[in-house]
């Protein structure tokens, strides 16, 4: 049965419609991905020290940088020197720090979600209980604020744990 004119118009408009569609959301997700690209360059000039420099200082040691970037051996320098200082926070940031569950009797409020959640807690809906790594102060801080308990999850099942046991 052959389309009317009107059906087949109709039809390719629906199509039309449909790739503005994919069009906007492509557009869209390049817009996030860059505005998250800036917000973390923003971050690593702050981290690095940078955003005390003026304006054109800044500029030109980013330009300064854009030469050297053209060399693999440069690039790979930078890599290998930031991946070490990212090591270097992340063991200084969790010196000390051990795993935790923390349980409460009931729900708790969306601001002490928020608080547990910025103090690097996450909740296991399976389990029910909140699950991270804190100082044991902290921890028992964090759960004693709420009417909750802290405990201190004991054995680790990584790599260290299976080579302290064969031992």
């Amino acid at each position: 049965m052959a389309r009317s004119l009107a059906d087949r118009q109709r039809a390719h408009e629906q199509s039309k419609a449909r790739l503005a569609e994919q069009e906007a959301k492509l557009r869209l997700a390049e817009r996030k991905a860059r505005t998250k690209r800036l917000i973390e360059a923003g971050a690593l000039a702050e981290k690095a020290g940078l955003l005390e420099l003026e304006v054109n200082a800044l500029y030109g040691a980013l330009l300064s940088l854009r030469d050297g970037a053209e060399t693999k051996k440069q690039v790979e320098q930078w890599a290998a020197l930031g991946g070490r200082a990212f090591a270097r926070e992340a063991r200084a940031r969790d010196e000390g720090k051990e795993p935790f569950l923390l349980t409460f009797p009931g729900p708790l409020p969306k601001e002490a979600t928020s608080g547990l959640r910025a103090a690097g807690f996450r909740f296991s809906k399976v389990m029910q209980h909140w699950e991270g790594l804190a100082r044991p102060d902290e921890a028992e801080a964090l759960a004693g604020a709420h009417g909750g308990a802290a405990r201190r999850v004991i054995g680790n099942a990584g790599p260290e744990a299976g080579k302290a046991a064969a031992e």
